[in-house]
């Protein structure tokens, strides 16, 4: 069995901070440990867009952006235009790449991941269905994006993710650990962010 530590992050308590250019906020969901904003390897957010604009730099990122309400937004990335962004379609692009949104039909709220390609490798999937896997991530976040409760277990330990937006953080020792995800009333639909992050290899 794998040892780990589980943080159940709540969407209520979240940190909402302005964007420089005053087009939108940002909560903070979670950060690798020891990290913070102003300094971080990997990072989850969820983002309020009330006008068109430009995206700020990460250089030394990757970023992958899905629109979690909303009609959805249109991204021109270092001067191309990529296809209309709908709902749970997620995107990946550069950190560094020069990045202008316009919104598609009103405000939207985005989920976004950052991390350093130079030490991290990242899955992010959406789920809308109950699922059952094996990991050797290092750390698994889970982002409950329904109204109905949400459960995970891992390695027969079950935990559960009570509201929207709640985030589930799984860090391991390493190893393999066997996961399952599933509403927390069989009655209820699943609609959930999964992320898998693996240090790279030295």
């Amino acid at each position: 069995m794998t040892q780990f530590d589980a943080r159940l992050y709540r969407a209520r308590d979240y940190p909402r901070m302005p964007w420089r250019n005053g087009g939108g906020t940002t909560q903070e969901v979670a950060c690798n440990p020891g990290g913070s904003t102003a300094g971080f390897e990997w990072r989850l957010s969820i983002a309020d867009v009330g006008q068109d604009g430009g995206f700020s730099a990460f250089d030394g990122f990757q970023r992958i952006i899905t629109v979690l309400e909303g009609a959805g937004i249109e991204l021109t990335v270092d001067g191309r235009r990529e296809p209309p962004l709908g709902p749970r379609r997620a995107y990946a692009f550069r950190g560094d790449a020069k990045v202008d949104c316009r919104l598609l039909d009103g405000p939207i709220r985005d989920f976004n991941l950052f991390y350093a390609p130079a030490r991290w490798q990242a899955r992010l999937q959406w789920l809308n269905a109950t699922c059952a896997f094996h990991s050797s991530a290092r750390a698994v976040l889970l982002l409950n994006a329904s109204d109905a409760p949400l459960a995970l277990t891992v390695d027969g330990a079950r935990h559960e993710l009570p509201s929207r937006h709640d985030c589930l953080h799984i860090e391991t020792a390493g190893g393999l650990a066997e996961y399952r995800i599933e509403p927390a009333a069989a009655s209820a639909a699943l609609d959930a962010c999964l992320i898998e992050l693996l240090p790279v290899a030295a």
